[in-house]
């Protein structure tokens, strides 16, 4: 099977768009599923770019032995073409990347890109909304929203491959 490539998108990249690489990262781990799939995240701003996500969706993700890597950077140009899909977790990213993605043109080989949430089996929500202004309970909210969409974008993914 060739390697999927996936970034995951927020606003900052310190908070949702960490949490749902490393829920992703975590499920195919325990899948045993590590080397088929490449799995990143970004931010459409640029104001956090180096730093580790927010110590709440640290501290929250860690309660549920999920461990958050990254460092925020920046989303770029060449993501849109060095990824196969691209998952954004509400309407202003995903307005922001189909922009980005218009300074392309209609290339061909351009990434797929999709809201988190179209992968929810359980849970329904149109947004993965941002925890970061409000209390420990949205980081909790975030990753049950997150823990859905990745198990059920796994199974796209899987059953894509068929």
């Amino acid at each position: 099977m060739a390697e999927q490539r996936l970034l995951f998108v927020c606003l900052g990249n310190i908070c949702r768009s960490p949490a749902a690489e490393g829920v992703f990262l975590h499920l195919i781990e325990r899948e045993g599923l590590e080397d088929r799939f490449v799995v990143d995240s970004a931010g459409t701003g640029g104001w956090h770019v180096g730093n580790p996500a927010d110590r709440r969706m640290r501290a929250a993700a860690e309660r549920r032995g999920i461990h958050l890597p990254s460092r925020a950077r920046q989303i770029e140009l060449a993501d849109l073409t060095g990824f196969d899909r691209i998952l954004t977790m509400d309407g202003d990213n995903l307005r922001n990347v189909q922009a980005l993605a218009r300074e392309l043109g209609n290339r061909p080989g351009l990434a797929l890109i999709e809201p988190m949430t179209s992968h929810c089996r359980r849970l329904s929500a149109s947004e993965v909304p941002d925890p970061y202004y409000g209390g420990e309970q949205g980081f909790e909210d975030v990753l049950d929203l997150l823990e859905d969409a990745c198990a059920g974008l796994l199974e796209t993914l899987l059953r894509d491959e068929r």
